[in-house]
């Protein structure tokens, strides 16, 4: 095929596919529509926004952590406590 056929033959794909999208999101909202009517609702982007998810608020004690949580750890960005930095 030619060039010039190749860009006539996506045209006509990219015009099909248009169409198809066109066809399908009428059938969506056709569904939606008769889906809301029969449950009494409206579409979720029309019932306005969520409330907010409540959190727990944690409390941190202001009593220092026992040392024992850091032995054996490697000072970070520092490297190994009984090695020199490179």
């Amino acid at each position: 095929m030619s060039q010039q056929e190749d860009l006539t033959t996506i045209t006509r794909r990219l015009d099909e596919l248009v169409q198809r999208v066109g066809e399908l999101e009428r059938t969506v909202d056709q569904l939606r529509g008769a889906g809301d009517q029969l449950r009494g609702t409206r579409p979720a982007a029309q019932q306005g926004p969520k409330p907010a998810a409540r959190h727990e608020l944690v409390t941190i004690p202001d009593a220092p952590y026992n040392n024992a949580l850091w032995t054996d750890s490697d000072d970070e960005g520092l490297g190994v406590r009984d090695r020199h930095a490179p």
